[in-house]
């Protein structure tokens, strides 16, 4: 590859990344979003997240873990359970770490 060709990838990936991030910012007030389509956008914070937690709930040593030897999964429904009842995110984070910590002395 010569160094031109190089350069022109890098320049033309900077562009495409920052046309595709900032595609809203730049054009936002000449593209309206259906209402439909924004309701829809509003869980993707929410999947992002169960995205990123679930798979350590689930898993133990690397394997699939869901029995009920799994403090990880347990103190993970602990806190979805704490959370349906009250809508506290901090007293949520505090429940689930503590039944945590509880579950993995007495488990």
């Amino acid at each position: 590859m010569s160094e031109w060709y190089v350069w022109g990838a890098i320049v033309l990936m900077t562009l495409s990344t920052l046309i595709t991030r900032s595609g809203f910012f730049l054009f936002g007030h000449a593209v309206k979003l259906p209402p439909r389509l924004k309701h829809a956008l509003s869980y993707a914070p929410a999947a992002a997240m169960a995205a990123i937690i679930f798979p350590d709930l689930v898993s133990a040593r690397g394997v699939i873990d869901l029995s009920l030897a799994n403090p990880k999964l347990l103190a993970g429904i602990g806190g979805a359970i704490f959370f349906a009842a009250t809508r506290h995110l901090l007293g949520t984070i505090v429940a689930g770490m503590s039944l945590f910590t509880l579950l993995r002395w007495f488990l």
